[in-house]
């Protein structure tokens, strides 16, 4: 998840600029609910993309980890949309508690990392180790093993 926010971040603050010099906004806090619906859209974009066309993110790619379709297939897109939806739950929750709580600061970044880990934990609870997004959206998270190259395995 650190991999793929450290790659969002390039995404983030590009399409930022674009709504910046769309709705010539010149403060972040302008047009603040827009500008988040915009970037929810952007990110969805990106994951929904690389999840229906190859079942990885770039940072999936690295960590050999590959979304699939209960019976192995493709994401269509409506499933991929789907469960990208379903992935804001590892913060929702939290997030909602934090509101209604009224915390600032520490503790609603205490009360968020509780949420997360709390959220993490479902994947534990489950007999194939898969979240609960997974299950609820009909997805799950395969390893991809490494390719060995018999070549680079011989000694001369």
């Amino acid at each position: 998840m650190v991999y793929e926010a450290m790659l969002l971040f390039g995404i983030v603050f590009v399409s930022g600029f674009i709504f910046d010099v769309i709705t010539q906004s010149k403060h972040a806090l302008v047009l603040r609910h827009a500008r988040m619906a915009w970037l929810f859209l952007v990110i969805g974009t990106y994951f929904v993309f690389c999840w229906s066309r190859s079942g990885q993110t770039l940072a999936m790619q690295t960590w050999r980890i590959k979304v699939v379709d209960l019976d192995g297939g493709k994401l269509p897109v409506v499933k991929a949309m789907v469960r990208y939806c379903l992935a804001w739950m590892w913060f929702l929750p939290a997030m909602a508690l934090v509101y209604q709580l009224g915390l600032k600061q520490w503790p609603s970044m205490a009360v968020l990392a509780i949420g997360m880990a709390g959220w993490a934990y479902t994947a534990r609870m489950d007999k194939q180790g898969q979240f609960l997004h997974d299950r609820w959206a009909k997805t799950r998270l395969i390893h991809i093993p490494a390719k060995i190259d018999p070549k680079a395995t011989e000694e001369d």
